[in-house]
């Protein structure tokens, strides 16, 4: 239950004196919904209404506060004029206020001839005139008028002075909190308390009251992050604490394996193994993040940790995030299982009826070793004889709540999710932090480095003539078609565009590939693709992640500066599944922006996906690092990841203090903290493990 403390900052916004449902649906479009959104939209610029004493102080095409007379009304002669009102200072200097579908009563009211009026606005010259439209201001007491007025970010028919008193009406709900940062970390660092803290961002004097790196934005921002980080810690503790069953197998079904590889593992693999064969081994439940860069070799250490299982008379699974990786994952390990004299079987939405059910039947009673599938394998009707490993595939595509929810389907299974996805350590931090973290950082021998180059798109003729000898000389090639930002239609017209060009000059060995395709015909294709039918692809981002085709070594990339960091990364990714010398050209139109630019040169100078990540958060900040709304990444309110890593180290840690010292939150500071966990609205995570 949240606590009631907390109830002014949860109620709707309709509960603000004049906002019904109008207001409260475009308010909605700045994902202001509750009283406290309000709280969290910070503003991001200032004006300065500082008074001038005579109208020949203005500064033109600026915000200016002014003291004058009202002279003469003049109403509109014909619909298409202002009406205008013609006052003047102290001095005799004339101002001539604009109204543009005005109405008369309310004018005459606010100004009348005769009296004083501070009017605030921008001022303008027009025909040597000075001239303010619509004033922002026009109030008798200089009082009414704000020194300083935030700016904050806005929609259609919401307007700067309607957010100033939404945010005033806001802090006047906020309650009197008990303090949940620790006494002697605040006078270290000088933060104020949050009630000050919240007033004073909503109330800043000058630009400097705008940066993230300003005392009150940084206490905020560290409130947030300290929620994020406890509630992952409180889940990680309740997963350790989860009892597990010990697996460790003879080793015997893994040898053999490892006799039949035409390679040695890298020291980097064999570290990571002992890693996941001890997590395995402990009386607790395993939840590890494995991280490793495209072509570490991650699929083995997978049928390893699974064989380990399989060795003790259990079960695996392995999930992927779609169909096509799922069959690429039993391709791979299905000829190696039944080599060994295991059976693997494939799941996905498109095995149906007698097949399905004959694996579902077998599945139950035990006669199936390794299941591979989408997340299909986890519908309700799927029951193991006894699963105790689960391999889940590009981990950034579920939340947290979905690990927690796979590792219920298992008799007390041990979870390992890998991704090929480099992200930043404060980025694994902010999003897994529930888990234990292994890490591929090792290439196999003999990988040699990608010629990346990164070229205007004006040389496009010159790129398709140099792909002609090469598609002659038996090279395989993709070419993937630009992003467009929103719009999965205009992906796809740029992709049959380029496709209808290329088929032109290649003829028959052209394919396309894209999301609106049939499951069927994607594969298709891929098949065409892999058996060398068609030697050149033309395809939108999916085939960013997994897809194997060894023998293509040449990646063009359309519209590189439309593509993010860790996208153009993925894709190069393709090329680099053999030893055979690969080629990425980067194709970028104009105009391009300086960030755009900044990462076409960190892709050609660096293969390295860990740098590349780091990078990437660097111009980027971290709502973005994966190229994907639904990346089950944390987009913070307060915090930034470019700014606020330090910050996040140190929620790190003091969240680990925190459970080993307080596991049930009992003590006065623990109850300030269950306070500032249901304020950031990270209940969700715990609510399940925290009695109250």
């Amino acid at each position: 239950m949240r606590p009631p403390i907390l109830f002014p900052l949860f109620a709707d916004v309709t509960t603000f004196a004049g906002i019904g449902s109008k207001y409260a649906k475009l308010l909605g479009n700045l994902d202001i919904k509750k009283i406290g959104d309000v709280l969290w939209h910070l503003p991001y610029s200032l004006v300065n209404r500082n008074i001038v004493p005579s109208l020949k102080n203005v500064k033109i095409g600026e915000i200016n506060t002014v003291e004058v007379s009202v002279i003469e009304h003049e109403p509109p002669r014909r619909k298409s004029q202002p009406y205008r009102v013609m006052c003047e200072d102290n001095l005799g200097n004339q101002l001539l206020l604009c109204f543009f579908k005005a109405y008369t009563s309310s004018i005459e009211k606010n100004l009348p001839v005769g009296e004083k009026r501070f009017v605030s606005g921008k001022i303008e010259s027009f025909n040597n005139m000075l001239q303010m439209s619509h004033p922002d201001y026009i109030v008798k007491d200089l009082k009414a008028v704000p020194q300083y007025e935030p700016i904050y970010g806005l929609t259609a028919g919401i307007t700067n002075k309607f957010m100033n008193k939404l945010a005033e009406q806001a802090l006047q709900r906020v309650p009197d909190f008990a303090e949940w940062q620790d006494e002697n970390f605040l006078k270290q660092r000088r933060f104020p308390s949050f009630n000050q803290a919240i007033i004073a961002v909503h109330h800043p004097c000058n630009i400097d009251d705008l940066l993230p790196t300003n005392p009150m934005r940084t206490r905020l921002a560290y409130d947030e992050l300290l929620a994020n980080q406890l509630a992952l810690a409180i889940v990680r503790q309740k997963i350790k604490k989860q009892k597990g069953r010990k697996i460790a197998g003879n080793g015997l079904l893994r040898r053999k394996v490892l006799d039949m590889l035409p390679f040695k593992l890298t020291n980097a693999q064999e570290k990571v193994l002992g890693e996941i064969f001890a997590d395995q081994a402990s009386d607790n439940r395993m939840l590890r993040l494995l991280q490793g860069d495209v072509g570490s070799g991650k699929t083995i250490v997978a049928l390893l940790t699974m064989l380990n299982a399989v060795e003790c008379g259990t079960q695996a699974a392995i999930m992927a995030p779609t169909e096509i990786l799922a069959k690429q994952h039993m391709e791979t390990i299905g000829p190696v299982c039944e080599a060994i004299g295991l059976r693997a079987e494939l799941l996905i939405g498109k095995v149906k009826g007698k097949a399905r059910n004959k694996i579902i039947a077998d599945l139950a009673e035990g006669k199936i070793d390794i299941l591979i599938g989408t997340h299909a394998l986890f519908v309700e009707d799927v029951e193991f004889n006894d699963l105790a490993c689960v391999i889940i595939d590009e981990q950034h595509r579920f939340g947290v709540h979905q690990r927690l929810n796979l590792s219920n389907k298992g008799n007390k299974a041990d979870i390992l999710v890998m991704t090929a996805t480099p992200i930043p350590r404060s980025l694994i931090l902010t999003a897994f932090g529930d888990m234990e973290y292994s890490k591929i950082d090792q290439l196999p021998e003999g990988r040699k480095p990608i010629d990346t180059r990164v070229m205007p798109l004006t040389k496009a003729d010159d790129v398709i003539e140099a792909l002609k000898n090469k598609l002659k000389q038996g090279a395989r090639a993709y070419w993937v078609c630009p992003l467009v930002e929103e719009s999965e239609k205009l992906d796809l017209a740029a992709a049959e565009q380029r496709f209808e060009l290329l088929q032109k000059v290649f003829g028959d060995k052209v394919g396309l590939i894209h999301g609106k395709m049939k499951e069927k015909q994607k594969d298709e294709i891929m098949e065409q693709f892999k058996s060398g039918k068609i030697n050149l692809l033309v395809a939108t981002t999916v085939i960013e992640v997994g897809v194997n085709v060894p023998e293509a070594t040449i990646m063009i990339i359309e519209h590189a500066e439309r593509f993010g960091l860790a996208q153009l990364h993925q894709l190069r990714g393709r090329v680099k599944r053999s030893n055979n010398a690969a080629t990425c050209l980067l194709l970028y139109g104009y105009p391009i922006s300086d960030t755009a630019r900044a990462r076409l040169q960190v892709m050609k100078q660096t293969e390295d996906g860990f740098l590349i990540a780091e990078e990437d958060l660097k111009l980027r900040g971290g709502g973005e690092i994966l190229g994907t709304k639904q990346s089950g990444f944390t987009n913070f309110k307060l915090a930034d990841m470019s700014v606020h890593q330090g910050l996040l180290l140190t929620a790190s840690q003091d969240a680990k203090m925190i459970v080993n010292n307080d596991p049930d939150l009992k003590t006065p500071r623990g109850e300030a903290l269950r306070i500032l966990l249901y304020l950031f609205e990270r209940d969700d995570a715990v609510k399940t493990y925290l009695a109250g």
